[in-house]
């Protein structure tokens, strides 16, 4: 399975085009609901992405499984390479996901609880 849809990069390109529209009329930053949510399929690395360049960098909550989300950046190319377990398996979309809440607010609650609660 690819890891993003043509569809999925289709919407989080138009948030991030929204979002350089909104910052260039001085109206600040879109608090997106997340598109879709990443993961390692053997640890417990999360994402929750908003949106993607042109280039393919990515924005949303980042989870390195170390107890510090942060908001931030990822490339989707950095993620769908990665290899695990000698490349037997890779970083997964969660196909049944679907956002309850604005990346805020899961960045609020992430820092409370040290850890992506999705």
């Amino acid at each position: 399975m690819q890891l993003l849809t043509q569809s999925l990069k289709k919407q989080l390109n138009a948030n991030y085009h929204a979002n350089v529209k909104a910052q260039n009329a001085d109206k600040g930053e879109i608090d997106f609901a997340p598109v879709v949510k990443l993961f390692s399929p053997v640890g417990a690395a999360t994402w929750l992405i908003t949106e993607m360049d042109d280039e393919g960098m990515m924005f949303g909550l980042c989870d390195m499984g170390h107890g510090f989300p942060e908001l931030g950046h990822v490339h989707h190319d950095e993620l769908a390479n990665i290899k695990l377990l000698g490349g037997a398996l890779g970083i997964e979309r969660d196909i049944n996901w679907k956002a309850k809440s604005t990346i805020g607010e899961y960045a609020k609650q992430a820092s409370l609880n040290g850890r992506i609660v999705a």
